[in-house]
């Protein structure tokens, strides 16, 4: 994903803003957009939809194991002789109820810190950027294994640590952004106006580092829904009989020559999901560009 620039206004020369019609129009205008929109939909669908209309109880052992697609399973049964296309329409809900709260805590923070960093222009800068220099020394999956070890594997445990991994990459870019516009005349003109912080990071900076933060928000995602797959895949989070995606990939493994499909379906559709969102991102920052 390229690297977009952060756009400037000045006091002579606002930025130009979209109209309501343009906002609500800009998916059509970008294929990438209308791609990654009909990818996510599918995906959010059977994440939402399928515990409704699937056709066995995610329990239930209704072959022997491993067996290939038939008529009675369409993506043959696992390595417990349990029903793939059961087990993958109800395992996608979690997956999603994760990214969506990780990803969300992590920007909120990310951007919350950045910002705070980028204005401060006193020692609360070199504090806050210090402390996450910090926490980017540990590998991201060393981190997040010492902290499930030590505190339990948890769902909680896992968000707060996927956010740590995270949080502080979204931070650093965050404040780079709002270090090139804190000196634009539209900044300078606030602070004389005696605006508070809040206000003028509200109003005047995440308005215009909004493009810069929306073209990392895919990757974001992306390494949210990896780590969180990875750490299914060793075991911690979700644990069976609960039907996760990250979990079906992991404990079929074994049951790859006589049925790949209850590790492919699940690998599919995380990939799918991933792919949508950055497809989605990429379109929106593309058409926010040209509309400028």
């Amino acid at each position: 994903m390229s690297t977009i620039d952060v756009t400037k206004r000045t006091s002579a020369g606002p930025r130009r803003e979209i109209g309501k019609g343009s906002r609500r129009l800009w998916l059509l205008r970008s294929p990438e957009g209308v791609l990654g929109a009909v990818l996510l939909g599918l995906v959010l669908l059977i994440a939402l939809a399928g515990p409704l209309v699937a056709p066995h109880p995610i329990t239930e052992t209704i072959g022997l194991p491993g067996a290939p697609p038939s008529a009675a399973a369409p993506l043959g049964t696992d390595f417990l002789g349990r029903d793939v296309l059961s087990r993958l329409l109800h395992g996608g809900l979690p997956v999603v109820w994760l990214s969506v709260a990780t990803i969300s805590l992590t920007y909120l923070i990310g951007v919350s810190v950045g910002m705070i960093a980028g204005l401060s222009r006193s020692f609360v800068d070199p504090i806050l950027m210090r402390s996450v220099d910090l926490v980017l020394v540990f590998p991201p999956l060393l981190l997040l294994l010492l902290l499930l070890y030590g505190a339990g594997d948890g769902t909680g445990v896992l968000i707060i640590g996927i956010v740590l991994v995270l949080f502080p990459g979204v931070a650093r870019l965050v404040r780079t952004a709002t270090l090139e516009v804190s000196t634009t005349g539209y900044i300078e003109a606030a602070i004389a106006r005696g605006e508070t912080r809040l206000a003028i990071m509200r109003r005047e900076v995440l308005p215009n580092i909004a493009t810069s933060v929306l073209a990392d928000f895919g990757v974001r995602f992306s390494a949210a829904v990896i780590l969180a797959a990875s750490i299914s895949f060793l075991g911690f989070g979700s644990q069976p009989p609960a039907a996760n995606w990250g979990l079906m990939i992991s404990e079929n493994r074994p049951i790859l020559p006589t049925n790949p499909w209850g590790v492919l379906a699940p690998a599919i559709l995380l990939a799918l999901m991933t792919i949508g969102v950055n497809l989605l991102a990429d379109g929106y920052v593309k058409t926010r560009t040209r509309q400028r």
